[in-house]
């Protein structure tokens, strides 16, 4: 993999919050959902994220800006070996698998190769140190992908996933779950000699056909009739939740914002949102009804004066 920084187009001294807005960005353009035809948008899609998990990770980073580990994971090559092709064999996680290039030979164990340049577990070596041994490697993380509807992601609502054995869990979704936000199951990655590795499921969020997310919000653009907005009205109106009853005030115009408390998306804080209704005024289309009824009365107001028109 390129290196990370440059694969989510920021600097190496982007903040948490850059790095994590850089990958919201770029995993939104490239889901695969968004891109079956074009098979090029999922590797980049995978990089992206890849790249996102060892930035967003502190640990990680640091290992990555001071050397110590490559764009994969995979720890650098120590003391300067490993030229004509040597190097760690290891899985796209960034897990070695046995070999160490370089030094004739497959199935090498990393542990063993320090023990012979140190002296060996507790011994005193030839250079006179008393070292130990690497302790043993976990196995590979295993990513997954996994789908959300908005009112779900909304509502928290238990999501069943199938894991790479064949098995399935519930997952509890976390508040303020949005595209991009990752879970991590300890224990259900690849085995190793040190024990599992992890799980690392990534959120996408789907879009609704009427529902928009504005931050912890939900907004609603609501049709209305003409005589609900002018004599005022109590209608039914769609949540998250299920539907609620709405009341109307008398005079009301298009674009005026009324609150359902409570009937947004989760906070990381606690509590939730809140549903922002944007009343629209739907006139019929050539309703020769409401045309004898306005004759002979006009709105003499300056509707536009603010505009300077």
């Amino acid at each position: 993999m390129a290196d990370p920084y440059s694969t989510l187009g920021i600097s190496k001294s982007a903040t948490e919050a850059e790095i994590k807005s850089a990958y919201r960005k770029l995993a939104k353009e490239l889901h695969p959902d968004r891109n079956k035809d074009n098979p090029k948008a999922s590797e980049k899609f995978s990089d992206v994220t890849k790249a996102y998990d060892l930035l967003s990770d502190k640990a990680k980073r640091a290992q990555f800006d001071r050397g110590e580990i490559d764009a994969d994971g995979n720890p650098a090559m120590p003391f300067g070996f490993g030229g004509g092709g040597g190097g760690f064999r290891g899985d796209p996680r960034g897990q070695p698998q046995g070999g160490f290039g370089g030094f004739g030979g497959d199935g090498a164990d990393f542990g063993d190769i320090f023990e012979g340049l140190f002296g060996g577990r507790g011994g005193g070596g030839p250079f006179g140190f008393g070292g130990h041994s690497a302790p043993p490697a976990k196995g590979a993380n295993v990513g997954y992908r996994l789908s959300v509807s908005f009112i779900d992601a909304a509502t928290l609502a238990m999501q069943r996933i199938t894991l790479s054995d064949g098995k399935t869990i519930d997952l509890k979704l976390p508040a303020g779950v949005e595209t991009g936000t990752q879970m991590r199951l300890a224990g259900k990655g690849q085995p190793g000699p040190g024990g599992n590795g992890d799980g690392i499921v990534t959120i996408a969020v789907k879009d609704h056909p009427f529902f928009e997310r504005d931050g912890d919000n939900i907004r609603l653009d609501l049709p209305v009739t003409l005589n609900e907005a002018v004599r005022g009205a109590k209608i039914k109106v769609p949540t998250v939740d299920g539907p609620v009853m709405l009341s109307i005030p008398a005079g009301s115009t298009s674009g005026k914002v009324m609150r359902l408390k409570g009937k947004g998306f989760s906070r990381k804080g606690g509590g939730r949102g809140d549903q922002l209704v944007r009343l629209m005024v739907d006139l019929p289309a050539n309703d020769a009804d409401l045309a004898k009824a306005l004759e002979g009365w006009t709105d003499s107001r300056a509707v536009r004066a603010d505009l300077g028109v």
